[in-house]
């Protein structure tokens, strides 16, 4: 997955940079409205992060050319601007999500997670593959048809692996989904290895593929 970073605050940019590349995105960075326009008409990207206030432009000039481009990525908003209009004018432009600063970076992550897996699903509600179907708004998971008894964290950590499919996801970035700002507050990923036993332990009894995988020494993967 392919984000750029549209942010001239250096220090915020190398944060999310920093973090986002923890979960094995591949991430570019635009600090200035030229080399933000630049990147987008040259490469496509999964998720465009988008300051609206740049030291040379509008950052919704560059939403602008986004979509009059039909760039088919998804755009999020982050932007220390909190007024209503800025919201409503980027949404009816046509961004995805509008984040105001200062924000948690686990929420960014969980914001990019849903937009990519908006775009990449096609808007749909209901998510199929192979034997599996995820009900994203009932929350909910079966097995060719037949419901699996899952806890709302065993369904999060589950979602989370498959939205990410075929990349690897790191135990950093699953504690940080899972837990939020108390991730910090754990010695050791024992609460990990926990869920991911009991959510492998209850797909198997239902007759579904084990598609999770252990990379040693990194994280999980959703092999499919």
């Amino acid at each position: 997955m392919k984000l750029l970073i549209v942010e001239d605050e250096k220090e915020l940019s190398k944060s999310i940079v920093t973090y986002l590349k923890g979960e094995n995105y591949l991430c570019e960075v635009a600090v200035d409205f030229k080399t933000a326009l630049e990147k987008t008409e040259s490469f496509d990207y999964d998720c465009v992060l988008l300051d609206i206030t740049l030291p040379d432009g509008n950052g919704l000039n560059v939403l602008k050319e986004l979509k009059a481009d039909n760039k088919t990525g998804g755009v999020i908003i982050i932007s220390a601007k909190n007024l209503i209009d800025d919201r409503i004018a980027g949404l009816n432009l046509g961004a995805d999500d509008y984040l105001a600063k200062p924000f948690h970076l686990s929420e960014l992550s969980a914001r990019i997670a849903a937009v990519i897996r908006r775009r990449r699903f096609d808007g749909n509600k209901v998510l199929e593959l192979n034997e599996l179907t995820f009900d994203t708004l009932a929350k909910t998971v079966s097995v060719n048809g037949k419901g699996v008894d899952l806890t709302r964290k065993e369904y999060d950590l589950f979602l989370y692996l498959v939205t990410n499919k075929n990349r690897v996801v790191s135990k950093n970035a699953i504690a940080e989904h899972l837990s939020g700002d108390e991730a910090d507050v754990f010695d050791n990923f024992d609460f990990i290895y926990a869920h991911m036993k009991n959510l492998k332990k209850k797909m198997v009894l239902a007759g579904c593929e084990d598609y999770i995988k252990s990379i040693y020494g990194m994280g999980y993967k959703f092999d499919i």
